[in-house]
């Protein structure tokens, strides 16, 4: 089984847009939808959920009211300010750092597990897909990404897929590490703007760093021409195969409205401009597959993908 996880610097670069449109032209893959704050692939391929479960963050602390005496203890030992005056908890406060289970001289204090999000198993239009749902305000992003690989996984084993699409959370922190370890192939998104060449190279050295095969895509290249030259330059000096470079366009708003891809979108839609921007994507996803093909023979793989020349058009 092999997985590609697509990632960007930043969030709006058009990763959801390009794993809902690899998704209708891969066959026999999982889809998995790491960007556990915001996910939105659900937003258009609308999975039927199958299996849910419940993800466990940090512990909860819990004031036993028949046992606490108002002594006020836990009210002035707690950093997080978490406890108020009336002396319950509030969840969005408190860190289980358990400082008050310890100070409490009655022992009415005690930490319960706390529910931190929801991990799905479903079904697309285009095969199985692994999902989650951080809740508001907490932080075990990590943990609950590695839930949804975990189920894409067994999802992958259930239904014999040989391919694993993730489309991955921005930035370069832990629920990002977490969507990238262990992948064969990574592509990595990128805008032509001075932050867009910034998150870039955070980016790849994140890739470097965990010794995994990256490869880049520009995307509303003509926004900028020169920084989009500046992205080609660094590619190249990098070693990373420049993919493709994608125009700006309204294609990708209109199929989001109609909750397709930009694949499903452009074989119905008679707008040229929607056909030449699904004929990008169709290339991209090629040279993607013939990575993943050539992987892990890295000399033959860096033949099969060289760094494309990125010209501005007149």
């Amino acid at each position: 089984m092999k997985q590609l996880a697509i990632i960007s610097g930043k969030g709006g670069c058009g990763k959801t847009t390009l794993t809902a449109a690899f998704s209708s032209l891969s066959e026999n893959a999982v889809l998995a939808d790491c960007d556990v704050d915001a996910s939105d692939l659900p937003l258009i391929l609308k999975p039927q959920v199958i299996k849910r479960e419940d993800s466990l963050g940090l512990e909860l602390a819990s004031i036993d009211p028949d046992i606490c005496t108002g002594c006020g203890i836990c009210l002035k030992m707690c950093r997080f300010g978490a406890v108020s005056e009336d002396f319950t908890i509030n969840p969005y406060s408190c860190e289980g750092c358990a400082v008050c289970t310890v100070a409490c001289p009655e022992n009415a204090v005690s930490l319960m597990p706390r529910v931190a999000g929801q991990a799905f198993s479903s079904m697309t239009r285009f095969g199985p897909m692994a999902h989650a749902k951080l809740g508001i305000g907490e932080e075990a992003s990590g943990k609950l990404v590695n839930m949804v690989r975990k189920k894409a996984a067994e999802l992958a084993d259930q239904y014999c897929c040989k391919l694993v699409i993730i489309d991955g959370p921005p930035g370069t922190g832990c629920p990002v590490i977490a969507a990238i370890t262990g992948t064969d192939l990574v592509l990595v998104l990128s805008e032509p703007t001075v932050s867009g060449i910034h998150d870039l190279k955070r980016a790849i050295e994140l890739t470097t760093h965990f010794k995994i095969p990256a490869v880049a895509c520009i995307n509303r290249y003509d926004i900028n021409k020169k920084k989009s030259l500046e992205i080609a330059d660094f590619c190249r000096g990098a070693g990373i195969p420049l993919l493709a470079c994608l125009p700006y366009s309204d294609v990708t708003t209109q199929a989001m409205l109609m909750e397709e891809s930009v694949i499903e979108y452009a074989a119905h839609s008679r707008d040229s401009e929607a056909t030449e921007f699904a004929n990008i994507v169709r290339k991209l996803w090629a040279e993607i597959e013939t990575g993943l093909s050539e992987f892990p023979d890295k000399d033959k793989y860096s033949k099969a993908l060289e760094v494309r020349e990125f010209k501005t058009q007149e």
